[in-house]
């Protein structure tokens, strides 16, 4: 079964960290088709800013090659504009990417390690939670 996911930036940071880990297979997936990626423009140049700065260290041509391929394989999408309030302005784009695929697809979810910074949603799933629906 194919699942499509809007993938929160702390998950991708999280799988360069540390190799192995369930974030690390989270993004595995993504690159073996389990999961399709859903994105826009502004997702995909956040993960490129992100995994650029400094303070994480991250190989140069790791994160472009990360960034080519992710393109790649990402479907993109427009925003749904939602009234909805956020702490983190920076979030809204991932939870209006997964409102627009959930109107075409049921099977799509926003994968974050910061579950409290999103509308409580059933398809709003931390990176265990996903390996959990991917194992169903």
């Amino acid at each position: 079964m194919k699942f499509y996911a809007v993938i929160d930036t702390n998950v991708i940071v999280s799988a360069m960290l540390k190799r192995n880990s369930v974030p690390w297979i989270i993004v595995n997936k993504l690159f073996d088709e389990t999961i399709i990626p859903l994105a826009n423009n502004e997702i995909i140049e956040e993960y490129e800013d992100v995994l650029s700065r400094k303070k994480f260290s991250f190989n140069k041509k790791d994160v472009s090659n990360f960034i080519k391929e992710f393109r790649k394989k990402a479907i993109l999408l427009d925003r749904t504009k939602i009234d909805e309030q956020f702490v983190d302005l920076d979030d809204v784009v991932f939870y209006e990417i997964v409102i627009t695929a959930r109107k075409k697809s049921r099977n799509s979810y926003l994968i974050t390690g910061n579950k409290k910074h999103f509308p409580i949603k059933s398809y709003i799933v931390t990176p265990n939670e996903m390996l959990e629906i991917i194992k169903k």
